[in-house]
């Protein structure tokens, strides 16, 4: 089994393509590389130079490996399209320019959801209509990832539409998995309140990708008790260093021995920029922490 590990700039709270508490690109690419890490994903389109040059240029300065990039955009809205469809296309031309191989693809996040995170009884459920649009959406985008010779993975996220177990489940049921694989965030199924591990065990041949996140399962019960909006649940830490939460890295590292995984796992600590923090030492503890239990 060969496994690699990656970060992504989330875990420098890169959620969008500008913000003026982001640190510059450069500075996370540098950080990523002295952490310890190989790869790292692109983050939203637009954050990283979508010039292959410059990008590829600096990806080689710091020896770091482009693994994938997310199209975190909002798939429930069907007069968005023309985002999703413009998130999607550039952001499958800038994986292409540097050969990456993951597109991964999120429902961002919906007011109507927002509230109902992580109470799965609760959430409002898409009819009929709504629910096929919306499926074939994700398709169409998919298909794209895939026409540029990109494996395409759906991943499941608090508050938006795509969020809980079913959910994903059915959306499963109805893409060709030749379109569309998982990229399985251990972190976000927690949060949903559903056991990662359980689940991969079901569908661990669909799996082509990971995301490595855990959840403090104390902010995670206050969260949802108080009905948190996602980001200010990122701010006071719901995702925290790993190992330190209620994901069993070492039962997902078995489950992946146990099928043969290759490829890239990445790490995902999303945190709120505007917040006082230490992404790097964050970023290191991590991959140290993975290194003790054998990845």
């Amino acid at each position: 089994m060969t496994i690699r590990i990656g970060n992504a700039p989330c875990s420098w709270g890169i959620e969008f393509a500008s913000d003026p508490n982001y640190p510059a690109w450069r500075e996370v690419l540098r950080q990523c590389a002295e952490a310890g890490y190989k790869g790292i994903e692109l983050g939203p389109v637009g954050y990283m130079p979508e010039d292959p040059a410059v990008l590829g240029e600096a990806l080689s300065e710091f020896d770091l490996e482009l693994i994938g990039g997310v199209v975190f955009r909002p798939y429930h809205d069907p007069d968005a399209w023309d985002d999703v469809l413009d998130g999607t296309l550039r952001t499958c031309k800038a994986l292409q320019a540097h050969g990456a191989k993951h597109l991964v693809l999120i429902d961002s996040i919906s007011p109507r959801r927002a509230p109902t995170a992580g109470r799965a009884t609760e959430a409002e459920q898409m009819d009929k209509a709504e629910w096929t649009a919306y499926r074939d959406r994700i398709k169409e985008s998919a298909k794209i990832g895939v026409d540029h010779g990109l494996t395409v993975g759906i991943h499941a996220h608090a508050a938006g539409f795509l969020d809980f177990e079913p959910e994903l489940e059915r959306l499963l049921d109805e893409v060709d998995e030749d379109i569309l694989k998982i990229c399985f965030d251990t972190g976000h199924h927690s949060y949903a309140g559903y056991d990662p591990v359980a689940f991969m065990k079901r569908h661990m041949d669909r799996i082509s990708y990971m995301h490595f996140k855990d959840i403090n399962p104390a902010v995670k019960t206050d969260v949802i008790d108080k009905r948190t909006g996602f980001y200010d649940a990122c701010g006071q830490g719901i995702f925290c260093n790993l190992g330190q939460g209620d994901v069993d890295f070492p039962a997902v590292r078995q489950v992946l021995l146990d099928h043969g995984y290759e490829g890239w796992c990445t790490v995902e600590q999303d945190c709120d920029p505007s917040m006082p923090g230490t992404p790097m030492e964050d970023a290191k503890a991590n991959r140290e922490y993975l290194q003790s239990i054998g990845f």
